[in-house]
């Protein structure tokens, strides 16, 4: 069984941080394309960042470059999202997905997948 487990999000203070977590389970990363995306209620869901397993490249959409990191563990099959400097406008349920032999701004750009998890919300409020 092929699934993806997103985890880490939570109730945050303007300018604080989370670190969300993209776990893989039933296959591996490598040779891959895995993309954090995030819907806010009403809206579709938006490409957030991206990274290759293959040459470890990444794409961070404008609104959070500088503020967001992506990353990953290969030991541990898993991927990162370092959110900091968090905006109210940065709340969303954020999920990930992985599709293979795509660029990393085709990733992101994207706004449709197959399925989609049950995600993991982040809300940034004062």
């Amino acid at each position: 069984q092929l699934q993806l487990v997103e985890s880490g999000g939570g109730l945050v203070q303007p300018g604080g941080s989370l670190r969300l977590s993209c776990a893989a389970s039933g296959f591996t990363l490598d040779y891959y394309v895995i993309g954090w995306f995030r819907q806010a209620p009403g809206k579709e869901h938006e490409g957030v960042s991206c990274i290759s397993s293959s040459d470890g490249s990444t794409y961070y959409v404008e609104s959070v470059k500088g503020r967001f990191t992506i990353s990953r563990d290969n030991a541990k099959n898993t991927v990162y999202l370092q959110m900091n400097s968090l905006k109210p406008e940065d709340t969303a349920v954020y999920y990930c997905a992985v599709l293979r032999g795509i660029t990393v701004q085709a990733m992101c750009v994207r706004t449709t997948f197959g399925s989609w998890g049950q995600g993991t919300q982040v809300t940034v409020s004062s």
